[in-house]
């Protein structure tokens, strides 16, 4: 679909589901991207990591695509950049911060120079085709958080990005309520807005309030504190300073992505008083009382730093009298593995803190006092609710309209809107879906090679290799070889019955193709009897000379 003289959003990511946020505004026949995130693979994916989205709906017309705008720099808006954005060919406006984590990014998949990337100012405008973007501060837990005015001819949009209202902010400017009062007063005809905590009654809370919780559980320690937050909670990680300072501990960072985030904020003017860290030796040689680490892995990440630290694989060990902090919320879909990692630590005598015990952690989303408030500044004609999963998107939309707001429209990824001109409405669907990174391949969610590899998780692989001689007959007995197929103790009968099957299957002189495939299913037939499971079964005919 080409926009004409219409506004147009379409999501390709972000509604529907919470993370890889890609959303896209049309107009005239151009479009502007507003972030390009992941996700993170559950155990539905086995050996992937990440998970990117698809964007084949506009590389299709990338000539079109006149520039990649970035809110923040949290993965699940900017992750997919090093990935996907060489293809887009389109480039990328963030501010200093932002534009910082990107730069490293690049420049660890060797794209610096391929990928143009535009630094805006905080607060700057810029023009792309029909649409002009000014950024505008909001609060968030990391530095810069940003929403974006988008003044198009057919209206203007406040897409908020992440946000939160927090008057006291460790890092950053509070949100100004001026700036919005006169975004509303302009007229905005969509809000399209964050509804990750739509349920949450409360509002999210100061990041300035985390402070004596984290203060009072490590000067309450006995012995080291490791303190496990988002590696981008840059405001996190300042108050986690200023906590080491007072309670006489030396900072010890572990996690590469910890390094990143303290390396950039200090290079743009954030965390300069943040302590000078530690190596691991000198952290180890210090009395127990006099160490605070900080780690990633807090959402259960085996190869993070904490899982290895838990798992006595680290330069770091923690003991009897240590304690875990994990001032951080758990990420729905994460409690099974973020489980076995605070099993393996209590295992190790260590004491563990969540935000159940203590007031360890404050949320970057607003709740509903939050969203409330916001309606009220910019009093949106249209609320367009993103960032979560269907449930989030429909209580959001039930919340605005109960509060004043004309309209809303519940979409999820794919859907065309057009906002304007006239009621808003889909009028079209766009093709989406998800990429994994296997490796360094990308690859369908749902191809061949993923879906292969769940069945082999879920029942296993036989491998069969059948010599043939010059005349056709078998050189010899198949040679039967499984690969996690639930035999056990009887594997040596069950490979001896399997080879029987495969024997017996075999007819000389046929088809090749047909000869395989009937090798094929009399063998999973037999694995299918012996164990009740169908496996997948490779067969390879070798002839012998």
């Amino acid at each position: 679909m080409i926009p004409g003289e219409e506004l147009i959003f379409c999501a390709l990511g972000g509604s529907g589901e919470i993370g890889m946020n890609v959303n896209l505004y049309g107009c005239r026949g151009r479009w502007i991207m507003v972030d390009l995130g992941l996700t993170f693979a559950d155990p539905s994916y086995p050996g992937v990591e990440l998970i990117l989205p698809e964007l084949e709906f506009i590389e299709t017309q990338q000539n079109r695509l006149a520039g990649i705008v970035l809110t923040h720099g949290h993965e699940d808006h900017i992750g997919a950049l090093p990935y996907l954005a060489e293809e887009l060919k389109a480039p990328l406006y963030a501010t200093p911060f932002t534009a910082g984590l990107i730069a490293g990014k690049l420049e660890e998949e060797g794209l610096a120079g391929h990928v143009k990337l535009n630094p805006v100012e905080r607060g700057g405008t810029i023009e792309l085709g029909p649409f002009r973007i000014t950024f505008v501060a909001l609060s968030h837990s990391i530095p810069e958080g940003n929403g974006l005015l988008i003044e198009t001819p057919f209206g203007n949009v406040f897409h908020t990005g992440d946000w939160k209202i927090d008057e006291t902010p460790v890092i950053g400017e509070a949100p100004s309520t001026e700036v919005l009062r006169e975004i509303g007063d302009d007229g905005i005809l969509a809000l399209v807005c964050d509804s990750t905590n739509v349920f949450q009654d409360k509002p999210s809370g100061s990041e300035d309030s985390v402070h004596a919780g984290l203060l009072a559980q490590a000067a309450e320690a006995k012995g080291r504190v490791l303190v496990t937050t988002f590696a981008s909670n840059a405001a996190r990680l300042q108050t986690i300073g200023r906590v080491a300072r007072e309670t006489g501990r030396q900072v010890c960072i572990a996690g590469r992505s910890l390094d990143r985030i303290l390396r950039v904020a200090q290079s743009t003017g954030y965390l300069i008083d943040f302590p000078p860290p530690i190596s691991f030796d000198e952290a180890m040689r210090l009395p127990k009382t006099e160490v605070l680490i900080v780690a990633t892995g807090g959402q259960g990440e085996p190869r993070a730093a904490l899982g290895r630290i838990a798992g006595g694989t680290h330069d770091l060990k923690l003991g009897e009298g240590d304690t875990v902090i994990f001032s951080s919320r758990v990420i729905p879909g994460n409690e099974t593995a973020i489980g076995r990692i605070m099993n393996q630590l209590s295992d190790l005598g260590v004491t563990i803190v969540t935000e159940r015990q203590a007031h360890v952690h404050v949320s970057g989303h607003p709740g509903r006092p939050e969203l409330v408030q916001m309606y009220e500044w910019v009093r949106p004609e249209i609320v367009v609710p993103v960032h979560g999963e269907a449930r989030h998107l429909r209580e959001h939309a039930r919340l605005a309209l109960s509060h004043g707001v004309p309209k809303s429209i519940v979409q999820e990824d794919g859907d065309v809107i057009r906002l304007a001109p006239g009621e808003p409405k889909k009028v079209d669907e766009a093709r989406v879906g998800q990429l994994v990174l296997d490796g360094d391949v990308i690859l369908p969610a749902d191809g061949a090679t993923i879906n292969e590899r769940r069945r082999i998780g879920y029942s296993g692989l036989i491998t069969v290799a059948v010599a043939v001689d010059r005349e056709g007959q078998l050189a010899g007995p198949p040679l039967v070889r499984p690969f996690g197929v639930p035999v056990e103790e009887d594997r040596e009968d069950f490979v001896a019955d399997a080879t029987d099957a495969a024997t017996r299957a075999y007819s000389p002189g046929g088809d090749e193709a047909r000869t395989r495939e009937a090798v094929r299913l009399a063998v999973r037939r037999c694995a299918t009897l012996w164990t009740g499971k169908k496996p997948l079964v490779d067969v390879t005919l070798l002839a012998v000379r």
